[in-house]
């Protein structure tokens, strides 16, 4: 199916459900990275360039700062939901409504309609946000181009509800293992049962007071948890080897080597063996930029608990904060939908942000 080229001169929930006609599953960009690019190209006051089906515009006034604006092109695979469809009560349904084509239709907006920003801006469209972290499109712009990410402050436009959400945690996994004897349960005093002697992790982990901490004003809450456990061979024998898998969700004060110096102190004695992580990001909220714009979009700040690309910008050095129109809960649901004015008032409030 053709689709017509994006119109850039229609408000951001107009925009949000052309956006939601165009499929763009992860690994099935293209045809919208195409659209995205065509319509950035042609805004004389914007240098655009391309890695992939990634796509970064940008002014060049000389501004005192420099903001990124950042989303994802991709979507969860279609739920029977596209094309879109707008109901009488003001909702938008369709895949990649929330998530996030309605962040992604503001950055469009403020592109074509703010030609002068009060500080130079750098528009970041991504791709392959929803798979495996390798493929990560921004991941890729930071390993290949990171000059092309350099600013002063960055916001994500993920869903946040219309509220500002500072950095984010960060993330790892571990699996503490132990090991015994395998013997036929019948004669289980021959043997040495694996699972048995995991009951002190289990202990360790329910005794666990996390930590909660206070940065630029917000309180971030640490968690460590037990997600899964694995031992046993067969209904009739002793198991020899037992591994708890553990994630630490860490505030942001802490990086991933400080993050699994405290797991294993918590886990002294037994092995602990890393199997994935990623750091944190730290608000930034003292910035000026931030400032400004908590101040602009109004609201309370909160901080982002769980992971998000914003840790991207700050293993670069750049501040970066979560804001959308989109409503996180409704990520990846069958009834995925936005609600209009709140893709209206995400628009006015970064024009107003970037135009005061």
């Amino acid at each position: 199916m053709e689709h017509p080229a994006l119109d850039l001169s229609q408000d951001a929930a107009r925009l949000t459900a052309q956006l939601v006609d165009f499929p763009s599953v992860s690994g099935e960009e293209k045809e919208l990275a195409d659209a995205v690019e065509r319509a950035l190209r042609a805004l004389p006051h914007l240098t655009v360039e391309r890695d992939g089906d990634a796509i970064v515009a940008r002014t060049d006034l000389g501004r005192a700062e420099r903001v990124v604006l950042a989303g994802h092109l991709d979507t969860v695979p279609i739920a029977d939901n596209v094309p879109s469809r707008l109901d009488a009560e003001g909702r938008l349904w369709g895949c990649g409504s929330s998530d996030m084509k309605s962040g992604v239709a503001v950055q469009l907006r403020i592109a074509a309609t703010v030609p002068a920003p009060n500080r130079d801006l750098t528009f970041v469209f991504y791709d392959h946000e929803e798979v495996a972290a390798e493929l990560n499109g921004l991941k890729r712009l930071v390993e290949h181009h990171p000059e092309w990410l350099a600013a002063d402050f960055a916001v994500l436009l993920e869903g946040t509800r219309g509220k500002v959400e500072g950095g984010c945690q960060g993330t790892l996994r571990v699996r503490v293992e132990t090991t015994g004897k395998r013997a036929h349960s019948a004669r289980g005093w021959l043997g040495e049962n694996a699972i048995h002697k995991a009951a002190p992790i289990l202990e360790r982990l329910a005794g666990y007071t996390p930590r909660q901490v206070d940065i630029d004003g917000l309180r971030y809450r640490e968690g460590l948890n037990a997600v899964r456990v694995e031992g046993g061979h067969a209904g009739n024998v002793i198991p020899d080897h037992c591994a708890v898998t553990v994630n630490y969700r860490f505030a942001p004060d802490l990086s991933v080597e400080q993050a699994l110096a405290h797991v294993r102190e918590v886990f002294e004695g037994f092995e602990v063996v890393p199997t994935d992580s990623a750091a944190g990001a730290l608000p930034g909220l003292s910035h000026p930029a931030a400032a400004d714009f908590v101040a602009a979009v109004g609201g309370e700040v909160a901080p982002k608990f769980g992971w998000t690309d914003v840790a991207r910008f700050s293993a670069l050095g750049v501040p970066a904060v979560n804001y959308g129109p989109g409503d996180p809960q409704l990520a990846h649901t069958r009834e995925e939908h936005v609600e209009v004015a709140a893709v209206l008032l995400a628009e006015e409030r970064l024009r107003g942000w970037l135009t005061a």
